[in-house]
């Protein structure tokens, strides 16, 4: 019952290409992608059939919600679980139930294939392809639900693994981002302005916010040891203003951490809800480095028979 398809040679040697190649061999009215090691509850699939036969053409994607077969192998593997338990458990299923565009994730994405076919597939030089697709969903006017089905993956253990993997995604988050501001106006048009400025939340949000988040905490480390540079009230209370609301963001984000957790029967973590900021930082050294790799590392040239034509990102 599995047909195994091998991609011909060509570039971009790139997973969304890969898809684009198989899309063309898809039989069924449904298509579901799932990495090589994941472990989907074994109901997923027909809740999901369930879910798009009761639903309007206009439904064109179904994400599923991911966690980890493997949370407890260290902190690293705990934190990533907090982020993906508030990711797929709250912060996806607001967006789908508010009709507003959503990042899908790489894997566990349900689809109408001829809704996927419609839009033209993936972008094969998208490194967050899952992301850019369900914006573009959401541009053509098509709608993306969640399910609350689960499936597992094996969270990254070794640190160096994980800068690399996360690197790549805020690279992604960026050319994401840049390709559907190319023409601001014409994307608030179709997004309407909540889902436009979701999308800003969604892409420039992530990795602005990244890379200026170590010299927010630098500055707050000065102003709390040192006091104002300046004596002005207005300063003063500028300054005080700004850092109830990097606590208050501290704190809601934890928050939001110690609900999704609950959610998914894992309690007791407050070590690893404590150590979050430091979870982040090390979010931010990612964010510099998919910033160097965007910067100075993204194209290659295509050398074909009539010379260096071909740019490629």
């Amino acid at each position: 019952r599995w047909t195994v398809i091998v991609v011909p040679q060509g570039s971009p040697q790139t997973k969304p290409r890969a898809l684009n190649y198989a899309l063309q061999f898809c039989r069924g009215s449904l298509l579901t992608i799932y990495d090589a090691e994941d472990v989907p509850e074994p109901n997923q699939l027909r809740e999901v059939a369930r879910k798009f036969s009761g639903a309007g053409e206009k439904l064109a994607c179904l994400q599923a919600q991911l966690s980890f077969y493997n949370p407890n192998e260290n902190w690293l593997t705990r934190q990533f679980t907090v982020e993906y338990a508030t990711l797929f458990g709250l912060i996806l299923p607001a967006l789908a139930s508010h009709n507003l565009p959503l990042p899908l994730g790489g894997t566990s994405n349900h689809f109408r294939t001829r809704n996927l076919r419609q839009i033209g597939g993936w972008d094969p030089y998208n490194v967050t392809e899952d992301a850019d697709l369900g914006l573009r969903l959401a541009r053509l006017g098509f709608r993306t639900g969640v399910v609350e089905s689960l499936t597992y993956e094996e969270a990254n253990t070794q640190l160096l693994n994980w800068l690399r993997q996360r690197a790549r995604w805020i690279k992604g988050f960026m050319q994401t981002w840049l390709v559907h501001m190319r023409n601001p106006v014409k994307t608030g048009r179709e997004l309407g302005p909540t889902g436009f400025w979701t999308l800003q939340a969604f892409t420039a949000g992530i990795f602005v916010s990244a890379l200026f988040h170590p010299f927010f905490i630098a500055v707050t480390l000065w102003y709390l040891a040192l006091g104002p540079l300046s004596p002005s009230f207005l300063l003063t209370v500028l300054n005080c203003l700004s850092l109830e609301l990097f606590a208050l963001g501290y704190c809601v984000t934890m928050l939001a951490g110690c609900v999704a957790l609950r959610k998914r029967g894992l309690g007791g973590w407050w070590f690893t809800i404590a150590s979050m900021p430091f979870y982040w930082l090390l979010i931010s050294v990612a964010a510099w480095l998919a910033l160097w790799q965007f910067v100075f590392a993204p194209f290659t040239w295509n050398k074909t028979e009539h010379g260096l034509s071909k740019l490629q990102v």
